[in-house]
């Protein structure tokens, strides 16, 4: 169980660290737009308080994106991220988290997966 203290919430997601690891997940039916990202960014920096994690990001959530919410997710989203692994579960968000990779190129080491443990034992590489 996580403690109230442990778990951040906005309009747009929720995360909280378990193990060394930060778990990011958006809400359902979330669009990445400029406001979301900065929003979700900002949150989720202060929340670190300046301390790096590896991040598991959970995209299930995510109905669409556009280009300037991935551009800024893709740069500045990258700040205090050791390493993401993101979770997805429908073709269209595999192609989507592919082309943001092959795309936007983010500033640390990103991989996708559909399996939680699958991306929980690549982002233990880098605790």
């Amino acid at each position: 169980m996580i403690a109230a203290h442990d778990l951040y919430e906005n309009d747009y997601a929720r995360f909280w660290i378990t193990d060394g690891i930060l778990f990011f997940n958006y809400k359902p039916n979330t669009t990445i737009n400029i406001k979301v990202a900065q929003c979700v960014v900002t949150d989720r920096i202060h929340f670190q308080n300046e301390r790096s994690y590896p991040i598991l990001c959970d995209v299930r959530g995510v109905v669409g994106t556009e280009k300037a919410g991935r551009d800024y997710l893709a740069q500045t989203g990258s700040i205090l991220a050791v390493a993401v692994g993101l979770i997805v579960h429908e073709q269209v968000m595999l192609a989507i988290s592919t082309f943001y990779l092959e795309i936007s190129k983010p500033s640390v080491p990103t991989q996708i997966f559909t399996k939680e443990e699958d991306a929980l034992a690549y982002l233990n590489l880098f605790i």
